[in-house]
């Protein structure tokens, strides 16, 4: 946890053979409370051995592949109009690691991955997913479309289809391996996908699609899934099919849709973007064909909490950097992990990662039941969760990542190390489905305005005050007025159209709300099991920094917070008393 490695000399070094798994106790903690006591004890050599790889071989063809982006070739050696994706071989090895050797794409769908008897919950998939995307971004991509392409087939898709294709994109078999892909955005809509344009004509017991794709990931992908609007369907999103396109035919010729170029992207270099012309494509319809937006809608949210846990990945990514600097460089004397500015910036980079981890494990514990179990309030608190968690989890991973290339200084500008990098590809997790205000919008007019879904957010965090074994009164009571002012807030700004401005406000109270609440319960957990309450200082900080009025003329830090980093930034456990009484002071 505390970076520590063996020096370099003068320049300090990096995360290269740290076990990423063994260094984050905090994913151990969330682990244990959130999976069933078998499944947790069948993970964890996997994870072992995933962190080992994350912070070795894997991270250096993380490297390599970003170095060496894709080249789209518009014919093969032949002369023949067959276009092809080239890739540098590290990202296959990187592909070979997530489908082939740990399965993170089929975790939901199959059983027997990594000889679990059945499937894994949301849980478990995603603490492969958030240590993956550690070493590199770009990948977690083509995982999670096709994880998501499995999820739409298996849940609407006719027998037919799934006898044809689902196999294919759940296994872990490289050379039957079929990746998938979601192709949405267009030039004419990308968030307002009602006004999207690419038209779907029947012929037989197919379509043919005929349009534009503007922005379009994993663009070689052997299955799509994609909107389109039938002919002579109405406008809007009600006006929407939802399609599964195959790059190649039964006989093997090549689909009748193009990759016009790649993408020249400033971040997930390693992953092939295009645009995408169809003319005259063959395309199967999935489900009932004026339902196909509000289909893709559920792989839509799939991938946004999938979104929100990479870009926790990043965060935790450069923290493990910031830490090593901090714990093997020596500045002005001493090492800068003792001096108080350098404590108090660090403290600042672990507080939203920890919110984030900690949001990242109540969503997908929230989707299992909401799925698995059919909860009508589980589905409730996912639909304002999820929104919640994407919005504020990617913002805080932009300026999280540019403040630790602080950290290591002028030379954590060079793209020989990994923080560029980083700060490249926390600013896609912002974008991908769904900006900052079409977030907030979402979570705010819909969640909460349409769907009522604040009221499952509140009972959820009260039911969890009330459990917070230890935890002092006076502080449980404060958590307990702070969630009814946030609820009260995001249904005020919902009420009016004229509140729009507050909307990324409200969505961010919501979020800080929630995981002071969150951390609080987990600290409870924690030290029930192993004697170690430190998330509860995790709590104490949100209170006051991110919920605080913030005073700008105040002195903020001094004897109390420097007590608070000694404890956080130590690998000693904290016990409840001592955190207890820090919580609770001025209360």
């Amino acid at each position: 946890m505390n970076g520590k490695t063996a020096s370099t000399g003068a320049i300090a070094p990096d995360t290269t053979g740290m076990n990423f798994y063994a260094a984050d106790p905090s994913l151990s903690d969330l682990l244990d409370i959130h999976l069933p006591a078998d499944i947790r004890a069948h993970i964890e050599p996997h994870l072992t051995a995933l962190g080992a790889e994350v912070g070795g071989r894997l991270d250096e063809c993380g490297r390599l592949a970003d170095r060496h982006t894709p080249i789209l070739h518009q014919r093969d050696r032949f002369g023949r109009d067959v276009q092809s994706i080239e890739y540098h071989p590290a990202y296959r090895e990187l592909e070979e690691a997530a489908f082939g050797r740990y399965g993170i794409h089929a975790m939901s769908h199959r059983d027997g991955i990594l000889g679990w008897k059945g499937r894994y919950p949301a849980a478990a998939k995603h603490a492969f997913t958030y240590l993956f995307n550690q070493s590199e971004f770009g990948m977690g991509c083509p995982i999670n479309v096709t994880d998501g392409a499995a999820m739409l087939l298996d849940r609407y898709g006719s027998d037919d289809l799934k006898a044809r294709y689902l196999d294919g994109l759940t296994t872990t078999d490289m050379a039957r391996l079929t990746q998938g892909s979601q192709f949405m955005t267009e030039k004419e809509g990308g968030s307002d996908v009602g006004k999207l344009t690419t038209r779907a004509v029947p012929e037989g017991d197919h379509w043919r699609l005929y349009g534009d794709k503007w922005f379009c990931s994993n663009a070689d992908a052997r299955v799509a899934m994609l909107l389109a609007r039938p002919e002579g369907a109405g406008e809007g999103t009600r006006g929407v099919g939802l399609f599964l396109m195959p790059r190649f035919l039964d006989d093997g010729s090549p689909n009748q849709y193009r990759i016009v170029r790649l993408k020249d992207k400033l971040g997930t270099r390693s992953m092939a973007s295009g645009e995408i012309k169809l003319e005259g494509a063959v395309a199967y319809h999935v489900g009932q064909l004026d339902r196909g937006f509000v289909q893709m809608a559920e792989m839509v949210n799939w991938s946004r909490l999938s979104n929100g846990v990479k870009s926790t990945a990043l965060m935790r990514r450069a923290l493990h950097d910031s830490m090593t600097v901090a714990h093997n460089r020596v500045v002005f004397g001493k090492l800068i992990a003792e001096h108080p500015l350098a404590r108090r910036q660090l403290l600042k980079l672990m507080l939203p990662l920890e919110q984030a981890l900690s949001l990242c494990f109540v969503t997908a514990d929230a989707l299992d039941r909401a799925e698995q179990g059919g909860s009508q309030e589980a589905a409730a608190l996912l639909r304002i969760l999820t929104p919640v968690l994407k919005y504020r989890s990617t913002r805080d991973a932009r300026k999280l990542c540019g403040d630790a290339m602080e950290m290591r200084g002028g030379i954590g500008y060079v793209e020989e190390f990994v923080t560029p990098r980083l700060l490249r590809d926390a600013h896609l997790g912002s974008i991908w489905e769904g900006t900052g205000n079409i977030i907030a919008l979402d979570a705010l007019r819909r969640a909460v305005g349409r769907h009522g879904a604040e009221s499952a957010m509140a009972d959820d965090l009260h039911h969890r005050i009330g459990e917070m074994e230890g935890v002092p009164d006076a502080y449980r009571d404060r958590l307990k007025g702070l969630v009814d002012k946030a609820i009260a807030f995001a249904r005020e700004v919902a009420s009016r159209d004229e509140y729009e401005g507050d909307s990324r406000r409200a969505t961010s109270t919501l979020y800080h709300v929630a995981s002071a609440v969150t951390l609080a319960w987990e600290a409870s957990r924690v030290h029930a099991r192993r004697g170690d309450a430190r998330r509860l200082l995790l709590s104490r900080l949100v209170l006051d920094h991110k919920l605080g009025a913030g005073d700008p003329f105040a002195l903020q830090a001094g004897a109390a917070e420097e007590r608070i980093a000694g404890l956080l930034l130590s690998d000693k456990p904290v016990a409840m008393k001592e955190a207890a009484a820090i919580a609770g002071a001025n209360t």
